[in-house]
């Protein structure tokens, strides 16, 4: 197996991971390499994440480690033959290392909790407003490379209703909804967009109001992206239009914390299917259609 040159997110974390594992047995990388029937520099390649391990040695490693639970290590054994292939790979070379890891860490996710200050999900956009919002970027790119950024952002929405579709939970500030990228018919197919998809049973969607008198949002948008076993959790930060990736669970505990605060914080949630009669207090679906009616 040849060397990767750059390893994505995910296969960066499983040799963290690993390392994890090695530490928790007790073993150096020279004790450890002993045990697996390997040379020291080639499991210190394996931690670093630039090549995979067969799924026989990552279990006589967690075996040395003792009390770890099976499905952890049913989630390393996978990580650790993951090409790290996928649709996303064509845009490889296109788009920047953080958008690939993204697209795989959704593909591999059971839950999704997204909070946006500024924009609609990305998974949520139409690609009219992802047209408006690329091309409105403070970032100056060639228009090809845009058309590919819109085009890949589609994509990346077949998740949501894919056989094994994660739970996307998505607070939107109320700014946001406000702000007219593309103009009004844009803004008003996105917001005819929000409540459509609300009406999958996997997505939950709230609108954080800016007249809260109960606490203030959170000043950056963030991602926590699970998937099968909880510690393997990432939360995904945006920052200045690039990602962040955070594997350390204390970390993601507190951006999981935060996104509970600003979902008791938010409106109830876009139920669709409600009669305008049947509600007694504001909640998101009327707040999205007070912000929808003069764009009709």
């Amino acid at each position: 197996m040849g060397l990767r040159v750059n390893p994505t997110y995910r296969q960066r974390r499983f040799g963290a991971e690993l390392r994890k594992v090695r530490e928790r047995a007790g073993m150096s990388v020279a004790d450890a390499a002993a045990l697996l029937g390997m040379r020291q520099p080639q499991l210190s390649k394996i931690e670093a994440g630039r090549t995979g391990m067969s799924p026989e040695r990552v279990r006589a490693l967690a075996r040395a480690a003792g009390d770890i639970h099976d499905a952890y290590v049913d989630v390393l054994e996978d990580m650790a033959q993951d090409p790290g292939k996928g649709w996303w790979s064509r845009y490889r070379g296109v788009l920047g290392p953080s958008h690939l890891d993204l697209a795989e860490l959704e593909a591999d996710a059971v839950g999704l909790w997204n909070y946006e200050p500024m924009y609609v999900p990305g998974l949520l956009q139409t690609a009219g407003y992802a047209t408006a919002i690329h091309g409105g970027s403070y970032v100056e790119n060639p228009q090809a490379v845009r058309d590919q950024a819109v085009e890949f952002r589609m994509e990346r929405q077949k998740v949501l209703v894919g056989e094994c579709a994660p739970h996307i939970h998505a607070i939107v500030h109320e700014s946001a909804l406000r702000v007219h990228w593309g103009g009004r018919t844009v803004m008003r197919d996105q917001l005819l967009h929000l409540i459509e998809v609300s009406r999958l049973p996997n997505v939950t969607i709230q609108v954080f109001p800016l007249d809260t008198e109960r606490g203030v949002a959170f000043n950056h948008a963030f991602m926590v992206i699970e998937p099968n076993v909880t510690e393997l959790s990432t939360v995904s930060v945006d920052q200045l239009g690039m990602s962040e990736y955070l594997g350390d669970q204390e970390v993601v505990g507190g951006y999981r914390d935060t996104f509970g605060k600003l979902a008791e914080l938010a409106l109830p949630q876009v139920d669709a299917a409600s009669a305008p009669e049947a509600r007694r207090a504001k909640d998101s679906l009327g707040l999205i259609q007070h912000i929808l009616y003069p764009l009709l």
